[in-house]
């Protein structure tokens, strides 16, 4: 791929734009909105004047609900050789492309599994999708060239190719992003007008809960609406499993034993039937979760002690898999919690408490 035209410059397309021009390819920027394209080229991820012929790849990063309109448009041009989308739907828009009559052997429907709460070009990194999946789902009518050329920008995005059918991959989204999503926002909405007192005690149990929920509402009314079937079938599921909970919450109120502990048993089987879908999410790169040992550190919030931190722990010839902060309330002060294999626990800990760090057990 020599030549790309990415139409839509805002948080996916202007990373996947980076992503190209730092491996050699020419790319050319496109946008309802001009000032949003020139932003995009000011990043670095491309020229926003329009190619003197067809390129190699279009890559469309429209809104699910117009990437069918805006792909035909495209694709009438003849604006490239190859066409592909990143929008977080796959089987609708293909059905609007058939619908519409298109030769669809140029076109690939493809979806990278990775993004963030902020949206806009100004969010855009050359890394966003670095080590993540990215879906494609090609048809027996996928000329193999345009198959070719969407591996090459996955590759220059240093994604990870999954091939999947594009309603099973509806299906999974529905369960994976668009659901928890949804399910996040209710519960911060719960926040919305409770007690200063009582938010005032959150921790990182909700913070972690609510994250996904600070995301662009009218960008995810987008996604929803390409997306609502899978949506509502899993939702109904949440609301029977909700159903029985409050029923087993309210059991426990009750002065009758029998239905105390019908109420204990409901719950556990909900926590653990959690507990058993938890320990089916992949965990580093992609590979089988595993348990690692916490090691908690109490820091200052000042400059430079997470960077004093991570150096004594390689100087311990410690490895940290993961790192959490919990920031406490009304101080300048946190806990940094360490994730590392369980044999290099005793070692950070002795290494750490040698060079004045606070360990809480």
């Amino acid at each position: 791929m020599r030549t790309a035209l990415v139409i839509g410059t805002g948080l996916i397309g202007t990373s996947a734009a980076l992503a190209l021009v730092q491996r050699g390819v020419t790319v050319h920027l496109a946008d309802h909105d001009p000032e949003q394209a020139r932003t995009a080229a000011a990043l670095g991820a491309g020229t926003d004047e329009a190619p003197e012929g067809p390129v190699d790849l279009a890559v469309v990063a429209a809104p699910p609900a117009h990437v069918a309109g805006v792909l035909a448009d495209a694709m009438r041009r003849g604006v490239a050789r190859g066409y592909v989308d990143v929008a977080s739907v796959k089987g609708g828009p293909r059905r609007e492309l058939e619908a519409l009559g298109l030769d669809l052997s140029a076109y690939i429907g493809t979806h990278p599994m990775s993004g963030r709460e902020k949206s806009g070009p100004l969010a855009a990194t050359a890394d966003l999708f670095e080590g993540r999946p990215w879906v494609l789902t090609p048809t027996r009518d996928t000329d193999t060239e345009v198959l070719n050329l969407a591996l090459e920008l996955v590759s220059h995005c240093r994604a990870v190719p999954v091939v999947m059918d594009a309603d099973a991959h509806d299906r999974a989204v529905a369960l994976v992003s668009h659901m928890p999503h949804l399910v996040s926002s209710m519960v911060a909405a719960r926040l919305e007008h409770a007690e200063e007192a009582a938010v005032r005690l959150c921790g990182q149990g909700i913070r972690d809960v609510t994250r996904i929920a600070a995301s662009d509402p009218r960008m995810w009314i987008d996604i929803l609406s390409a997306n609502p079937g899978p949506v509502a079938d899993l939702l109904s599921d949440v609301a029977a499993d909700l159903g029985e909970t409050v029923e087993a919450l309210r059991a426990l109120q009750s002065s009758d034993e029998a239905k105390r502990r019908a109420g204990t048993a409901g719950i556990e089987d909900v926590l653990r039937r959690g507990n058993a879908g938890q320990v089916r999410v992949p965990g580093k790169h992609g590979s089988a979760p595993r348990v690692y040992e916490t090691v908690a550190v109490l820091i200052d919030d000042q400059p430079g002690q997470l960077a004093r931190i991570f150096a004594d722990a390689g100087r311990a010839g410690v490895n940290i898999e993961d790192v959490r902060i919990e920031h406490a309330t009304g101080q300048q002060a946190g806990l940094v919690q360490l994730m590392v294999e369980p044999k290099a626990a005793p070692v950070l800990k002795e290494a750490l408490r040698e060079r004045g760090w606070a360990l809480r057990q």
